[in-house]
């Protein structure tokens, strides 16, 4: 059985590559998934059937996917795992940008679920078949730290620590524009988008209480460098909220970042990623107890637009 995706392109996402632009659509599924399915004459722009993923898109283009629906598992998979610790319940890693989670709708390989069924092997079964050991997760564009429950008593004690707000996280994030308060919490409830079901937005449907608070580490005059600490879980919150702020994300496009970036009177291309990685997260050891912290670096693709933002500046 197979379903066709649809959708139209917008003036900002013009000039866009088809598989990042598909990939922006479709969260749910690895980039590597959608070249395949452009490669085998699955994807068409109009009447077009199109075989190039690196082939630009343009504002109105209607775009197509059909994908065939299979019965998923999740399937161990040799793929590079960046290890931060384990021990004999847990584990922390440090999830590159690009990487689903789990397995599920249109992604069945390629997760991080199939990395750590090859690495690890044995992992909590509380999550279900499609996601042993996953207690959280981090959208497919993020990059950072994670941590996944080895047993189903572990798996049990970490959740309960979510639920209850008992875990800290703070990620890095770079949102357009010039923030102006050193310090602020954003209180928006989040919800479903009820037009663009991919997407969530302040109230929405099923909307539920959300808080995010910020500090500013740097500033540009068109950009500033934040740390962002979710106290509530919904999904896209952070991204929803500084959206909804006038201060979307930079590579952000689903929540309106602009595809191409002015700097120094110079336009350039914007990330292939969002500009938000997980930091740091702190929780108390399902076994032992005490309060553990680890911290995950920032990715050098990151590390790198921000040097030439600094070479921009001194320019």
């Amino acid at each position: 059985m197979a379903e066709t995706r649809e959708f139209t392109v917008s003036v900002d996402e013009s000039g866009m590559r088809l598989d990042v632009y598909l990939a922006r659509q479709m969260p749910d599924w690895s980039r590597s998934q959608i070249q395949r399915h452009i490669r085998s004459g699955l994807v068409t722009v109009g009447p077009r059937t199109v075989y190039k993923a690196g082939e630009p898109v343009a504002g109105g283009q209607r775009i197509a996917i059909r994908a065939a629906r299979h019965e998923l598992r999740a399937e161990p998979e040799q793929l590079p795992l960046d290890l931060l610790y384990e021990d004999d319940d847990l584990l922390v890693v440090n999830k590159p940008a690009g990487m689903v989670v789990h397995v599920g709708a249109g992604v069945k390989s390629g997760t991080l679920v199939n990395a750590l069924l090859y690495h690890i092997g044995t992992l909590s079964r509380v999550g279900g078949e499609l996601r042993p050991g996953i207690v959280h997760r981090l959208d497919r564009m993020t990059s950072g730290v994670l941590v996944v429950a080895k047993n189903d008593a572990a798996h049990r004690h970490l959740a309960g620590q979510f639920k209850g707000r008992q875990v800290r996280k703070t990620y890095i994030a770079l949102v357009h524009g010039r923030v102006e308060n050193d310090s602020g919490e954003i209180t928006r409830s989040v919800g479903r988008d009820t037009r663009r079901r991919i997407r969530m937005r302040p109230g929405g449907a099923g909307a539920r209480e959300a808080a995010t608070r910020y500090r500013v580490i740097r500033r540009w005059p068109r950009f500033t460098l934040l740390e962002a600490e979710p106290l509530t879980g919904r999904t896209h919150q952070i991204r929803v909220h500084f959206s909804s702020i006038g201060h979307p994300i930079v590579g952000d496009t689903l929540y309106g970042a602009p595809s191409r970036l002015h700097v120094q009177g110079r336009e350039v291309r914007t990330l292939p990623r969002n500009f938000l990685h997980a930091a740091t997260i702190e929780f108390r050891h399902p076994r032992r107890g005490d309060r553990v912290r680890f911290e995950a670096p920032l990715p050098a693709e990151l590390v790198e637009f921000l040097a030439g933002l600094e070479a921009a500046e001194a320019g």
